[in-house]
This record gives C-alpha cells, structure tokens and sequence, in this order.
C-alpha cells in the first residue's frame, strides 16, 4: 500500500465532515476498531452522517475494500473518551482504523446472530476463552490491516498499536478477541529489526503498561498464551530480555512484548 497526499491510494475515497483540524504533532500512534455494522458501506455511510458525531481514517471491508473518510494529517472522531499512560482524549494523536465486523454474537440455539438481527454461518464465528461468540475477521482484513500500518509507519512516527478496549477499558470492547493485535504489533512494530541478541535487565519491578497483555511461553506471538491476560499496573520481575520481548516472572513466567513495561 501506498499513502501520498495524506491518503491511501488504494481506499475509495468518501469524505466524512466528522473530523477537528490538522493535529499539532504527527500521529504516533494506531487504534484499532471494529464497526458492530453490516457492511463496510453501512458503516461508511453511518459515519460520513453528521448524526454520527463519529468517525475514522479508513474502512477495511470485509468485500476487500477500502473506505477512507479522513485525511491522514487530520483529527477524526473514532477514541472518545480515552487514555493511555500521561495521554487523554487519544483522537489528538491517532489514526482510527475501522474493520467491517458485527462484533459480539448471540447464540440462539445453533445459530449465530448480530446485534442487528443478521445471522452468521458457524465458520464466520469466533469462539472466545469464555465461550462468547464473536464475528470473526477474514484474512484479508488481518494482512491489509497490517499493510495499511505499515504503509502509514512509513510516512507517520508510529509508535504504537492499541484497541479501542485498551483506551477506554469498560467502555468499549473492540477489536475484540478475535482480532490477532498482538500479531499486528509484532508484524508492524517490529518489521525490519534485527536479532540484536540480549537486552538490558532491569532488577527493578516493572509494572505492566496495558491493559489485558497476554504472556506466552516464548518471546513471539507464535508461542502459546499460558493463562489469562495480565492486568495493567501489575508489578512483575524481570528475569529475561530479547528481541523486543520480557521473561517477567508473576504467578506464572512467561514473555511479553516489551514495550508493554515501565519502571
């Protein structure tokens, strides 16, 4: 993918007029959405209505469309109230990136249905550790969600990748657990690095800077999930460091993504 212009020129372009002026500083950071909608159209469509009071930069549809209603050097409406460490109100610093996905499922039955009434096939439905349904997202979505941070890693200082559940936790539960935002980081955030062996140790406890952060058995996200996401500002220990991943030591010891701690 590529961005000239502040746009995405493979998207369609749909300007929405939910959006503030140019941001002071460039973005740095990516939240990631879903739509709870029927399409990437409806969506779209929703949220290029001045009733919405909402919006994003893109749509990813699930028909392998793109919709872009912002510009890329503007602040749009998709964070609401948010914080993430010393930040609020994260619209001022971020790009919002919808995904055509329903969301939470109800089962009824056998059967799946939306919010809205729509029914899913059991092979469009993603089983969660708590046994809730969710809409599951197509390849498709996953791998050009990661070419569409790429490409705006490439223009914008992108730091980091968050859920709309991660800054605004009680509020919203997008992306939801079916997305794989834990592989997104990894591929984006650490594209182009290189082994560079061990890292630093701290002896300090360090405490825990998101909210939900899985810990594996490995330092990659092709290593299982050994329990229950921790919480944030949970106090681990570090035992071991590389490649952008922390052996920290809880009740269980496992790794995590590194830029996930603070002193």
């Amino acid at each position: 993918m590529k961005i000239e212009d502040n746009r995405l020129i493979e998207a369609e372009y749909q300007p929405s007029p939910n959006h503030s002026g140019h941001f002071e500083r460039e973005p740095d950071t990516i939240i990631i959405h879903f739509t709870a909608g029927g399409s990437r159209t409806s969506s779209s469509n929703w949220l290029c209505d001045k009733r919405a009071k909402a919006s994003c930069h893109i749509v990813l549809g699930r028909d392998e469309k793109i919709s872009q209603l912002v510009d890329f050097d503007t602040i749009a409406w998709h964070a609401g109230r948010s914080s993430w460490l010393e930040r609020t109100s994260l619209n001022k610093y971020s790009i919002g990136i919808e995904i055509d996905n329903a969301g939470k499922l109800k089962k009824s039955g056998q059967e799946y249905y939306s919010h809205f009434g729509r029914k899913y096939d059991r092979d469009e439905v993603f089983i969660g550790k708590d046994g809730i349904p969710w809409h599951a997202f197509t390849e498709w979505q996953i791998e050009n969600t990661v070419k569409a941070c790429l490409a705006l890693k490439d223009i914008y200082p992108i730091e980091l990748i968050l859920g709309h559940n991660e800054i605004s936790p009680g509020r919203k539960v997008d992306p939801g657990p079916a997305f794989p935002l834990d592989y997104v980081r990894d591929k984006v955030l650490n594209a182009g690095r290189k082994d560079q062996g061990d890292e630093s140790i701290s002896e300090d406890p360090m405490a825990l800077a998101s909210e939900n952060l899985n810990i594996r058995s490995g330092p990659g996200t092709q290593h299982p999930i050994l329990r229950s996401p921790l919480p944030k500002g949970e106090k681990v220990k570090v035992m071991d460091a590389k490649n952008g991943w922390t052996k920290v030591e809880v009740t269980t010891s496992g790794w995590v993504s590194s830029r996930y701690l603070k002193t």
